[in-house]
């Protein structure tokens, strides 16, 4: 079994205890009312997105996410979250000097021996969400899990999902496909976004996402026999009917949203498999990018 493998598998488990600890953190999560960017570089940009949708949608506060090379110099936030897996990209660290003194920041990381320690105000370690693989999967999620909890989002039915996602097969025909579209709406646009960028990186697949309502204004067109299209959460009125139509395979997503995007990490771990990849050795990718002065 490769890394990823091992750790999406145990992404349940992390769950479980993320879920558990949120309400201990006190003030170093974003509280009811602040105005709050987040922000991260790859996946943790993706779920800083799925975040920043979730808590604006709550009510919880004007909540915005920036790739931290992105974020916009001058803008005042009451506080700062930066999701970093291992502590030490560059353009993350850069930023939190930048606040240094004027900003409030939180960081979530899964190492605390590592720069980021000292970089920022406040920091929330997911040790056990940490991951050999270059390729992110649970901390990532289990990250995202622990802001839910905080907001008072996360659903019962999510571990149990997660499992569901775990054992279930891969719809029929859909490892053969190849081209991927993700779809999404609200906080599941950076789900989707995320789905892309798994098989990406895994697999060397050709792939999309989008806004679902975005979808038809030019994306359907690449959509034929031998491409998929899959949906984080309800799809428009409609959609799925016209996806069809197209002779595309469509996959609904039945499950949590978060439970659905480990479907799509197993995706890209079978589509990996079936082109003879290995998804512990992604191309061009190291685990953290760490940018020579």
């Amino acid at each position: 079994m490769t890394h990823v493998e091992d750790e999406l598998n145990s992404q349940p488990e992390c769950w479980a205890r993320a879920a558990g600890e949120a309400a201990g953190l006190g003030g170093a999560l974003p509280l009811p009312g602040e105005r709050v960017a987040v922000v991260g570089c790859g996946t943790s940009y993706f779920m800083a997105q799925a975040f920043a949708a979730l808590r604006e949608g709550a009510g919880q506060g004007e909540t915005d996410a920036f790739a931290a090379s992105e974020f916009p110099a001058g803008r005042t936030y009451d506080r700062v979250l930066a999701l970093t897996r291992s502590g030490t990209t560059t353009e993350v660290l850069h930023l939190l000097a930048g606040l240094e003194g004027h900003t409030p920041t939180t960081a979530i990381s899964a190492d605390p021996d590592t720069p980021v320690m000292a970089a920022a105000d406040e920091l929330v370690v997911l040790d056990y969400a940490d991951e050999r693989s270059v390729v992110q999967t649970r901390f990532a999620t289990t990250a995202l899990t622990l802001l839910r909890a905080h907001l008072g989002l996360h659903p019962d039915a999510a571990v149990a999902d997660a499992r569901t996602a775990l054992a279930a097969e891969l719809p029929e025909g859909l490892v053969e496909c190849g081209q991927f579209t993700f779809l999404g709406r609200g906080w599941t646009v950076g789900l989707a976004n995320e789905a892309g960028l798994k098989m990406r990186e895994a697999s060397l697949s050709w792939t999309e996402a989008y806004p679902a309502m975005e979808y038809r204004h030019g994306p359907i067109s690449i959509t034929t026999a031998g491409t998929a299209t899959w949906m984080f959460g309800e799809a428009p009125e409609g959609l799925a009917e016209q996806v069809r139509a197209t002779g595309g395979l469509w996959i609904e997503g039945r499950l949590d949203p978060l439970a659905e995007l480990v479907r799509a990490q197993r995706l890209a771990v079978a589509v990996a498999a079936a082109r003879g990849l290995d998804p512990d050795r992604p191309r061009h990718l190291t685990r953290s990018v760490i940018l020579t002065p």
